[in-house]
């Protein structure tokens, strides 16, 4: 698996496997495990994904050594602050079974971040945590958090995906040494992207997926990606993305699918906002 070595030196691998919206423990803990048994080592999850636990089990009993993981968790909105975050790290660890994480970051850029930044680098002092990062940030909070605090973010894991590139995002990033990560690499389907003309054409020139062709776009880019599925053939195919490697041509034809939208919601939407605060823990 292909790496990628992060501000603070440790390697983080650049193909992941995601759980949000696998709820049910029994189909989660099953999809980790075959996951894991495909050869994923990188798991995300989130404490507001609820499914902590299953996810600790299946890590556990698929007798991998636990240095070979990359686990991944995230404090929710509820839990920003100082104290709040101390409490839901150490809840968080227990639900995954896990004596430290490889990578904590916070959610949203919500409530009292600067209190659960302090946390996290504490617990990062203390070896509890190899990683500390930060997800859907956007360029102006990141660069605050970096200018106003000791430890900087590993990551920053944002909406990436061919109608969502982040180009300019990226490139703030890149300059500042803090990884990329994309959540929703496949826009969970949305503006028909895997009936989308160009990926089709691609992915048959390439003699692959639309979703491979899309992973390795973002690959190529040194974007991190975490695709989900609850289907084990779908979870193959999305891990064997490193026998091609797309054209320069073609990655500037994907580049032309640019939105510079989300596909989802614009996060300094009042509504948003509040509908944010209503997803409870």
């Amino acid at each position: 698996m292909k790496k990628v070595k992060l501000n603070n030196g440790i390697e983080m691998p650049m193909v992941g496997f995601g759980v949000y919206q696998i709820e049910d423990p029994a189909s989660c803990e099953k999809c980790v495990s075959d996951a894991i048994d495909i050869g994923y080592r990188l798991i995300d999850t989130a404490a507001i994904y609820k499914n902590e636990e299953p996810v600790g089990r299946a890590v556990k009993s698929s007798g991998v050594p636990r240095e070979e993981f990359f686990i991944t968790t995230k404090v929710w909105i509820q839990d920003a602050g100082y104290e709040s975050t101390k409490r839901a790290f150490e809840t968080s660890l227990k639900k995954l079974q896990l004596d430290y994480l490889d990578l904590y970051l916070i959610h949203r850029p919500l409530g009292d971040v600067y209190g659960s930044w302090r946390a996290m680098e504490e617990l990062y002092k203390e070896g509890k945590i190899r990683a500390i990062g930060v997800s859907n940030f956007e360029p102006g909070r990141l660069v605050d958090l970096m200018m106003y605090n000791e430890i900087p973010p590993t990551v920053n894991q944002v909406e990436t995906h061919p109608f969502c590139q982040q180009i300019e995002s990226a490139n703030i990033m890149k300059e500042y040494n803090v990884q990329i990560q994309s959540w929703a690499p496949f826009a969970e389907g949305r503006s028909n992207m895997f009936g989308n003309d160009v990926l089709v054409e691609l992915a048959h020139k390439y003699n692959t997926s639309v979703a491979q062709v899309v992973l390795r776009w973002l690959i190529q880019r040194d974007v991190v990606v975490i695709p989900k599925s609850v289907r084990r053939e779908r979870m193959m195919e999305n891990f064997c993305i490193f026998d091609f490697e797309l054209g320069q041509e073609d990655m500037d034809k994907i580049l032309s699918l640019d939105t510079n939208k989300s596909a989802f919601f614009y996060q300094g939407d009042v509504e948003t906002l509040k509908a944010l605060q209503n997803f409870k823990l």
